[in-house]
């Protein structure tokens, strides 16, 4: 991939960060826009140079999550068939590969990555967020995913168990509340919160002073975590939590197509509410 219209990519002191960058959008997430952050973190990821990765967000808002409006740069046509009906089995490989997917092989790269948060960050953008290692937030962030409005168990890399607690998570699945910076700091969601005029500039101080300790030791003490968890069953339980989440697309095929809209203006007034 050569050209990249949704994404930045700038490497200092041993840090790479990668800038969502449709910020007009609230950085909604596309197909290509997904295409490109997977590229970009496997080009920090094979950088001898670069020994920690930042994901963050332009403008107001980390990520709305799916782009729900419609893509020119998506490919959901190509999941339907000649008569526009859609069929699960194709729903379900693409899913599998662009989102747990993607989301599964950035959860496991050997280098410590680090997400800036600001804003909504809505369903969809847990599929960013909860791969990485370390979130610094800013103090104006709502996280939250409201998708049991469209007839869904949440989104498909489904951390939410892991990292909320169990009924945490089953209270903000049920009511669609959001969580803020001080509840996701206590919780242990978020390393710190920050004046958001200060995210950035924060995030990348961290960044550049884990940056400084030996590479090997670093991809060896992130294995180590993440082995642990995999032990305890987090592999495990995103696998069959995703099988879940794909029987909600069944029930909208035989309700009524794909993806189902249920109360779809109820969550696009969730993502264009100010904080």
């Amino acid at each position: 991939m050569n050209d990249f219209t949704y994404v930045d990519y700038e490497v200092a002191d041993a840090v790479a960060t990668i800038t969502l960058a449709r910020s007009e959008k609230a950085n909604a997430q596309n197909e290509r826009m997904l295409d490109e952050v997977d590229h970009r973190f496997r080009t920090a990821e094979y950088d001898d140079e670069v020994k920690v990765i930042v994901l963050r967000g332009e403008g107001k808002h980390f990520s709305a999550g799916h782009d729900l409006g419609g893509s020119p740069d998506s490919d959901s046509a190509g999941l339907q068939e000649e008569d526009g009906s859609w069929q699960l089995h194709k729903i379900y490989r693409w899913e599998a590969r662009k989102y747990l997917g993607y989301s599964w092989h950035w959860r496991n790269i050997p280098k410590p990555t680090i997400g800036a948060i600001q804003g909504k960050a809505i369903a969809g953008a847990f599929n960013l967020i909860f791969p990485l290692d370390l979130l610094v937030v800013a103090d104006d962030v709502e996280f939250s995913d409201p998708v049991v409005l469209m007839a869904v168990g949440g989104v498909e890399y489904h951390g939410h168990t892991w990292e909320f607690g169990a009924r945490r998570a089953k209270d903000i699945l049920f009511t669609q509340r959001t969580m803020g910076a001080e509840e996701a700091h206590q919780i242990g969601l978020a390393r710190e919160v920050v004046p958001r005029d200060q995210l950035w500039e924060r995030t990348h101080q961290i960044a550049a002073q884990i940056a400084t300790n030996n590479a090997f030791g670093l991809a060896q003490a992130k294995r180590a975590v993440n082995q642990t968890l995999d032990t305890q069953g987090y592999y495990a339980a995103l696998q069959s939590v995703f099988d879940v989440h794909s029987t909600g697309h069944g029930n909208a095929i035989s309700v009524g197509g794909y993806p189902i809209l249920m109360r779809l203006d109820e969550m696009k007034e969730n993502i264009n509410r100010e904080p």
